[in-house]
């Protein structure tokens, strides 16, 4: 395994409660940001533009994803373009379909074509990666995100699925995959094995980068000496 910094992969902080998102902040090695509108809701956030233009004028120059909430494509093409005049570093996150299974290729094309930097989220399989790739082969840096933890809840490795994800995205180059939804630091080493550009991560995942290298029998002797201590401090007797 590798250090942190000689992780080739790029680590982005995935949350939206502005204390973690500025502790992030402080870490070189976060080269970005991404927030959905479920982690602004579980953040107790109300005004979602407000919380956007704080964090970016704490964050003015790393790369922040946020997302349309609309599930109508005129709407979300309003929304898209209200939240691409927020910031330069400002990504927008389109979704690959609405709700009602239509498809948003042809949104994304407009809105790329436009000069919008998009991230398209909730990904999960090639055919969609296929279609991405070729909305946003002509328009400026974009993001891919294919949620690789969604994929291995289901019972599939999602390791060959983003190998084949890169390729696919060889066609456009200037957009880069994203692994979203990691569930382990594992998920980090995995991404950065096979090249993925960019892996997001809650921050609870990224403190644990801490651990990298870190010897296994002290470990195992920390685990004994946490579990002695929490039964003394229950009173548990036998």
């Amino acid at each position: 395994m590798s250090d942190i910094d000689n992780l080739r992969v790029k680590l982005f902080a995935d949350g939206a409660d502005r204390a973690g998102m500025l502790e992030m902040y402080q870490k070189p090695y976060i080269q970005g940001f991404t927030t959905n509108p479920t982690l602004m809701k579980k953040a107790g956030i109300v005004g979602y533009e407000d919380f956007a233009h704080e964090i970016l004028k704490e964050i003015p120059d790393r790369p922040i994803s946020f997302e349309v909430f609309a599930d109508d494509f005129d709407e979300m093409e309003r929304q898209a373009l209200k939240i691409h005049a927020w910031g330069e570093n400002v990504y927008v996150k389109i979704p690959v379909s609405n709700t009602r299974r239509e498809m948003s290729y042809a949104l994304i094309e407009r809105l790329s074509g436009a000069g919008v930097h998009l991230n398209i989220t909730a990904i999960l399989t090639l055919d969609q990666v296929s279609k991405v790739a070729a909305a946003v082969r002509s328009g400026p840096a974009s993001v891919v995100s294919v949620f690789a933890g969604r994929i291995a809840d289901t019972g599939l490795d999602p390791v060959p699925v983003m190998s084949e994800a890169l390729e696919i995205l060889d066609f456009a180059p200037q957009a880069e995959l994203l692994w979203a939804s990691p569930r382990e630091v594992l998920n980090i080493y995995q991404a950065d094995a096979i090249g993925c550009h960019i892996i997001t991560a809650t921050n609870d995942i990224l403190r644990k980068l801490s651990l990298s290298s870190k010897d296994l029998a002290e470990y195992s002797l920390e685990t004994v000496q946490m579990f002695h201590d929490d039964a003394n401090r229950a009173g548990y007797t036998l």
